[in-house]
């Protein structure tokens, strides 16, 4: 019926499914971006302190052009303390109409240290980012780096694998029999000839990696929507945000262990395939 599992799960996990397609693409993409030395820019110390003498250049033009504003509103206001303002209609208008000789045009001195102001964030944002990507240089030269950057190649090179078995499965409709732990145990085991308990350790094997993938997913979802709701939440919006927190982290859940199956044994699936439902 409608209101079977079945037919609310199914519901259900394409949300979630849809959600951890979209976080594991960015994570995808972003990780390796963010740890291979491959994507990283050469930036010396020189660049760095040429671009931190333009900013301080524009800010001491920003301070000097802003000195002259003052002094000119200084003047303008001795002025008017020695000369009695002009009053009336027409009073106002030759104000307006005559310049003293001698001031400032403020306003296009104005609008020159605006430019300035939004040059020097341009340039303070340009500085940030060099200064960040020196200390991912320098990052990348340690042994964690090194071993960041080496996972980097080979969950890419993993990545394009598993974009290429999807595409297969989905065009030959194609579902695996054999869980990825038993399939690598017993290539290994085949390839060098020795005496190994496939059945056991692999059962053993597949929940470990199991739960460090329930365990990092949620902690990538939860980091990554804590940054989403950090740059959105308000004093009004806190209620409707834990709403919806929870609302997506049931689904991711459920997506999780309907996904999860492929991981497993067979014999573990087919329990979870029957509380679940053909799915």
């Amino acid at each position: 019926g409608i209101l079977s599992i079945e037919q609310l799960i199914s519901r259900v996990g394409v949300i979630g499914v849809t959600l951890m397609a979209l976080l594991s693409g960015f994570g995808a993409v972003n990780c390796p971006y963010t740890y291979m030395s491959y994507f990283l820019r050469n930036v010396t110390d020189a660049d760095i302190l040429a671009l931190e003498r333009r900013l301080l250049q524009t800010m001491d033009m920003i301070v000097s052009k802003k000195k002259r504003i003052a002094v000119a509103h200084r003047t303008m206001f001795q002025r008017g303390e020695v000369h009695n303002k002009p009053t009336g209609f027409w009073g106002m208008i030759k104000s307006v109409t005559t310049s003293v000789p001698g001031s400032e045009n403020l306003s296009l001195i104005q609008q020159e240290v605006d430019a300035l102001e939004e040059l020097s964030r341009q340039l303070f944002l340009e500085t940030a980012d060099l200064h960040a990507t020196k200390e991912r240089i320098e990052y990348s030269k340690t042994f964690q780096g090194k071993y960041f950057n080496f996972l980097g190649y080979f969950f890419s090179i993993y990545c394009v694998w598993k974009i290429f078995m999807a595409t297969i499965n989905i065009v030959f409709d194609r579902v695996g029999k054999t869980d990825p732990v038993t399939r690598g145990i017993e290539i290994t085991v085949n390839y060098l000839g020795i005496q190994f308990d496939v059945k056991f350790w692999s059962q053993h094997i597949s929940f470990i990696l199991v739960g460090i993938i329930i365990v990092t997913s949620i902690r990538g979802l939860l980091i990554t929507l804590t940054k989403f709701f950090y740059a959105i939440s308000s004093s009004k919006s806190s209620n409707v945000i834990v709403l919806l927190l929870a609302q997506i982290m049931g689904m991711y859940f459920v997506s999780s262990v309907l996904l999860i199956r492929m991981s497993m044994p067979l014999e573990y699936r087919t329990i979870i395939t029957e509380v679940l439902g053909e799915l």
